[in-house]
């Protein structure tokens, strides 16, 4: 099925970038992986104001844009399932979800179609995607990278990041999203390790061994609020895709069941759970940030628990155990592959303060120099 929703060709040189269709790209219809949104959708009369990095970068032929990248519809789904414009399929196993929702991102890159990919990231729609296809996306800061002209999912926590194969084409990437960026001179001084219940025994053996491989201190860290800020932060991406796409449920047969179902819950939900919710991505902020200080400056936790579910047995719910917390926190995290024995490598996530994307960026590549790419 598609990687591509919209083969492009524009620009003379540079890396090849590929940009999720839920962002507005001048002259062509933004879709949002939907056939309720792609009915009306006229050609976007400029571009989402994350992409004017990009634009200047085409226009001195120093990018090449080459297609918008198809997603779980709405960005409201972890999987990558699209029952509209077909399933990216899984580099690393067909039988496979790509994850999502940046599916098309992902695989984009992982397949060699692009070089850089812009995705976007509300609970894990970068970081999941790239663990299922063994690629690097960086989760920006909440705020960094303007969301003027992207179809919204959930305000409070929608950011704008890049996808690659490794973390030389992620920080690429970030000089399209925002020039000048470059990343740390050095790596974190030292990792806090979290643990979270759930994880596969093999892939915390894994991630412990490319962290023991880079040299740098490591210390055991803990994180109690972890699991009350995810139920959190479903409470109000919820409430927050019910007002975003409210709309289009007039469509009668233009939205899948499955997102008619989660915005219905959305519907539902109490301002009173709601505003709990928001009290509760408060205090978790704090502890984050505490722990954070602790830790030297990142903190390091699988990306997913387990390998990928399989296309005949999608679970959104587990595959956002690991990310969801965070954006919760509006942190930036980025996934990376390290090597394994399964056929798809464990992703280490690692996470950083507010704006810390540079040395993310450090750490990541001192990390990925340690132990390799995975074959």
């Amino acid at each position: 099925m598609p990687t591509m929703i919209t083969p492009l060709e524009d620009g003379s040189g540079g890396p090849r970038v590929a940009v999720k269709d839920l962002i507005d790209v001048r002259g062509v219809p933004t879709t949002a992986g939907s056939a309720a949104v792609a009915r009306r959708a006229a050609p976007a009369g400029s571009d989402a104001e994350c992409l004017a990095g990009l634009r200047a970068a085409l226009e001195v032929g120093a990018a090449r844009l080459v297609g918008k990248a198809n997603l779980h519809e709405l960005a409201a789904g972890a999987t990558g399932v699209n029952s509209w414009f077909g399933t990216p399929v899984n580099p690393l196993d067909a039988s496979l979800v790509p994850g999502g929702s940046s599916s098309g991102s992902a695989v984009a890159v992982a397949t060699g179609s692009a070089d850089v990919a812009v995705g976007t990231d509300t609970a894990g729609s970068v970081r999941i995607p790239a663990a299922c296809c063994g690629v690097v996306g960086l989760k920006t800061t909440w705020g960094r990278v303007p969301t003027g002209g992207v179809w919204p999912l959930a305000p409070s926590f929608d950011t704008v990041g890049p996808m690659a194969r490794d973390v030389a084409g992620v920080v690429v990437g970030m000089q399209l999203l925002e020039p000048g960026f470059a990343p740390a001179p050095a790596p974190a001084p030292g990792i806090g390790r979290v643990r979270l219940p759930g994880t596969r025994p093999e892939v915390d053996a894994e991630l412990d061994a490319a962290l023991a491989a880079t040299g740098l201190p490591v210390v055991e860290l803990r994180l109690p609020g972890w699991d009350r800020a995810g139920d959190a932060v479903l409470t109000v991406i919820l409430a927050e895709a019910w007002e975003s796409d409210r709309r289009l449920l007039a469509e009668p047969d233009g939205v899948d069941g499955r997102i008619r179902e989660m915005l219905a819950l959305g519907a539902a939900l109490p301002p009173a759970e709601l505003a709990r919710a928001r009290a509760e991505l408060d205090g978790w902020r704090r502890e984050l940030a505490r722990t954070l200080e602790r830790a030297g400056g990142v903190l390091a936790l699988p990306t997913l628990l387990g390998g990928p579910p399989g296309l005949d047995d999608p679970d959104d719910g587990r595959l956002l155990l690991a990310t969801a917390p965070l954006s919760g926190a509006g942190f930036p995290a980025l996934a990376l592959p390290v090597p394994g024995r399964q056929r798809v490598p464990p992703s280490l996530q690692l996470v950083a303060g507010p704006g810390d994307e540079d040395l993310l960026c450090a750490t990541a590549a001192t990390l990925e120099e340690a132990v390799g790419r995975p074959r």
